[in-house]
């Protein structure tokens, strides 16, 4: 059993919530739903969504932080997570339940904390200028090319 489980509050959209991330992971399936909440596992992790109502909605002060291992993976998460949502910059986006995610390359620690710190400052400057995050151009930005 999960000790901590992220307990999501959607007004009337939990069960489409559910719907919508399972069908985007891998590894990834509902347990349970009824008409207030569902839950639901992606990549091993338990997730809760409750029908709250609309005292309260998702900030960005709060967000899901997918790590990727290749542009092809950015591309997609970026493309299907942002889905009737919206872009933002330095590879966060709002889905479109108003839920915050970040799609970051595993290799982005890697060129913001180098060793090289003026790369890194270029790296931080390319990245600041980015919506979506390229890999090549961070890792091109990181090298001084």
């Amino acid at each position: 059993m999960q000790k901590i489980v992220p307990f999501l509050w959607y007004n009337g959209q939990a069960q489409e919530a559910a719907t919508f991330y399972t069908s985007i992971f891998k590894d990834a399936k509902i347990i349970s739903s009824n008409p207030q909440s569902a839950v639901f596992e992606l990549q091993g992790r338990e997730f809760y969504a409750f029908n709250g109502g609309p005292m309260f909605e998702f900030t960005p002060a709060i967000s899901m932080f997918v790590n990727c291992d290749t542009q092809e993976e950015v591309d997609y998460y970026w493309e299907k997570l942002s889905e009737g949502g919206e872009h933002s910059r330095c590879g966060w986006l709002k889905d479109k339940f108003g839920l915050s995610w970040q799609v970051v390359p595993a290799m982005l620690s890697s060129v913001l904390g180098g060793s090289d710190a003026a790369g890194s400052k270029r790296a931080m400057q390319a990245m600041l200028a980015m919506s979506k995050l390229n890999i090549a151009a961070l890792q091109a930005a990181y090298d001084g090319k």
